[in-house]
This record gives structure tokens, C-alpha cells and sequence, in this order.
């Protein structure tokens, strides 16, 4: 009989093909927040992450074997105007999680972010001093030290920017690139940020295999460097889409809420080494073409 795994946040962009990339391995249990996203062999449940008594009984219930916990609020600019909903779901209900984990004695992974970082002294190792300028970005590196407290055998994944098929629920920021395009609008890219991009289903790999190898930090990037500019030259390439409908912005060009850091190159060799070998952006879109 396969061991049971619980996936929080089962119904999001990277939750869902989690599910479908570890089914053959584990018995799922997924949580979601508002929709479930119906995932053949996977069972749903609904799990408020700011209700922390309820969160408490329903891990109670399920007894699972691991957790892999990725349900948060994941959008900077809504985290910076709502700071305490984004405190109560990305530290508190984590550091819950990781308190349970280490009750019961299993392996326990958490997705933070390469935006604990400031952008300004890349490439970012494990060991690099974290200096977050935005509120989501100190918020996951909260719940990273409050679960390693807790919990010092939690796996800590700093997931860097991701793209890939969309849920039922909820989509990366490849499909309103690709609307954009195919609806002939110009589509602005920044020039002068950089990230290390990975597919989910590259992501989802990375994370099972944290949890059998890692306990701490370990950085999931992908092996180029791009900003969203070049990564949208890529996609415009691969999808056959007119380049001409890209243009070149900077960001200070786009007012947010959030602060942007201007390069999150993270240098993710420990993880490789332990097996993770993310193909080029360029394969990793190929792959979704038809599927997106």
C-alpha cells in the first residue's frame, strides 16, 4: 500500500501538477482553499490555513506520511496591501504544519521563494545572508526560520520563478503572456530583471526529490539566467508568435505595490548534485506547446 502524502494547496498552478507528477508514488491527499481542482485519485479536502485548530484536526485525521506544503498567498503586490492576512497564512499556518511534522516524525517540505533575497548580490547560495524588500518576500523567510525552529528536519525549497500548464483553479504567468499575444496586444517585458526559470512539472521533481534527500535549504532554480524580456523571445520562438509584439520595459516603468528585486540568480549546484537536472527553458516550453 502506498504511503500518504498530503499536498496543501493541491488546487494551485504548482499543487496540481505536483499531484499528477507524484501520484505514481504516493497515496494523495490535497488541500485547497476556495476550489478544488479535480485531480483523478487524488483526495480533496478543504483546509483554512488561518484557522489553525481546524488545520490542527483535519492533519490529525489524515495522519500523513509527509506533507509537502505549498499553499500561500503567492502574489507580492496582494500580500504588501494585506499584511496580515499574508502573516497569517504564509507564517503562522506554516509554522503550524511544521509543528505537527515534528509531533509526529516525518519529513516535511516547504516552498519559500528566491525572493527572500534583495537582488543585489547574485548568484544566491543556501548559505547567502536573505534580506527580503517586500513583504511576501519577508513573510516566507519568517516561516522558513519559525519551521526550522520548530522543526530543524524540514526541507526549506527556494522555488524561483515558475511556469507551465494551468490548474482548473489558477495558472502561471505564461497564459496571459500568451493571451496577450494571440490577442495581438503588445506585450511589455522587463529588460532589467533577471530570474533562473523552471516548468512546475521541473519543480514538482525537485520537491519529491527534496523530500527524500534534504533536510534545510536547498535552491530549485534552473541552470540559465533571463529576464522576462529574453524569456519572452524564447516563448514567442517556440509558440511562433510575432516578436515584434514584444517591447522592452524597465521596472521602475510599471508602479507596484511590491518591490522588485532586479536579479534573483540562484546558484542551485547542491541540488543538482543530489539529482536535479532541469532542462533548458527553451525544451521546457516545447514540451508545452499544444498543452497551454
Amino acid at each position: 500500500m502506498k504511503q500518504k502524502l498530503l499536498v496543501t494547496g493541491a488546487s494551485g498552478f504548482l499543487g496540481w501538477t505536483l499531484c499528477q507528477v507524484a501520484q505514481p508514488y504516493w497515496q494523495i491527499y490535497g488541500t485547497y482553499a476556495t476550489h478544488g481542482a479535480k485531480i483523478p485519485g487524488v483526495s480533496q479536502v478543504k483546509a483554512d490555513l488561518q484557522d489553525l485548530p481546524s488545520l490542527r484536526h483535519l492533519l490529525t485525521e489524515i495522519k500523513p506520511d509527509a506533507i509537502i506544503h505549498l499553499a500561500a498567498l503567492s502574489r507580492p503586490n496582494y500580500c504588501q496591501t494585506h499584511p496580515q492576512e499574508s502573516y497569517n497564512i504564509n507564517v503562522l499556518g506554516s509554522c503550524a504544519i511544521a509543528d505537527y511534522c515534528a509531533t509526529v516524525k516525518i519529513p516535511c517540505v516547504f516552498t519559500s521563494t528566491d525572493l527572500v533575497f534583495d537582488g543585489t548580490n547574485p548568484p544566491y547560495r543556501e548559505t547567502s545572508p536573505p534580506s527580503p524588500v517586500s513583504l511576501y518576500g519577508e513573510h516566507k523567510l519568517l516561516a522558513e526560520e519559525g519551521m526550522l525552529q520548530r522543526y530543524p528536519q524540514t526541507a526549506i525549497c527556494r522555488m524561483p520563478l515558475m511556469f507551465g500548464e494551468a490548474s482548473p483553479t489558477s495558472y502561471s504567468f505564461l497564459q496571459p503572456f500568451l493571451q496577450q499575444f494571440r490577442e495581438g496586444q503588445a506585450l511589455r517585458l522587463f529588460y532589467d530583471e533577471y530570474r533562473m526559470p523552471v516548468s512546475a512539472t521541473t519543480a514538482a521533481r525537485g520537491l519529491l526529490l527534496a523530500l527524500e534527500k534534504v533536510q534545510g535549504y536547498v535552491h530549485l532554480g534552473g541552470k540559465e539566467r533571463l529576464s522576462r524580456y529574453e524569456f519572452g523571445e524564447l516563448m514567442a520562438e517556440v509558440f511562433h508568435l510575432s516578436r515584434e509584439q514584444i517591447t522592452r520595459c524597465s521596472q521602475k516603468d510599471v508602479p507596484m505595490a511590491a518591490p522588485r528585486p532586479a536579479d534573483l540568480s540562484m546558484d542551485s549546484s547542491l541540488a543538482f548534485g543530489l539529482g536535479y537536472n532541469p532542462p533548458s527553458v527553451k525544451a521546457a516550453l516545447m514540451e508545452l506547446r499544444g498543452k497551454v
